[in-house]
């Protein structure tokens, strides 16, 4: 009798153990939604999957759409670089990744959109936006705080942003 409540109990535990590492595998599986892994070709080699060019995409947030002039409006961009010293260079550097990926390039990299989407809603665009996911992944699990700008310094910041392609 006491070998049959052994075998129950470790039966137990063995199944609680199984369960547990599957709903973890999903749980990874699901954070992995932005591995651009599957498009290679779109990578250079030893590139983050997260640096993968997508235009396409314009994030989740109040911008659905924006017209950027041809020419960049310096006086915006000057606005722009003061707010992203200000606000952001804690974390992110223009010229190389810090806690935050760099951001030369990013206008070359996101749609407008997707740029001011992230800076005025990262809480939303981390949990549900596939390139905004595979980021944390990328920063190790470093999320984006939300530093509250208005739409009109936001906008200033993405013209910055112009500035350094």
């Amino acid at each position: 009798m006491n070998n049959l409540i052994k075998t129950l109990v470790l039966g137990v535990i063995f199944l609680g153990v199984v369960a547990c590492g599957d709903s973890e595998k999903k749980e990874k599986e699901e954070m992995k939604l932005g591995d651009y892994s599957s498009e290679p070709s779109k990578a250079a080699e030893g590139e983050s999957k997260a640096a993968t060019k997508d235009l396409s995409n314009t994030g989740i947030g109040p911008v659905k759409s924006i017209d950027l002039a041809n020419d960049v409006d310096q006086d915006m961009a000057a606005r722009g670089k003061s707010i992203f010293n200000n606000m952001c260079s804690a974390c992110h550097k223009t010229d190389k990744k810090f806690i935050g990926p760099a951001i030369e390039g990013v206008t070359e990299r996101r749609s407008p959109e997707w740029i001011m989407n992230m800076i005025l809603n990262p809480e939303e665009m981390i949990a549900k936006d596939p390139i905004a996911k595979q980021l944390v992944i990328e920063s190790n699990m470093a999320v984006m705080a939300n530093q509250n700008l208005t739409e009109e310094e936001a906008r200033a910041v993405l013209e910055y942003f112009r500035t350094l392609n």
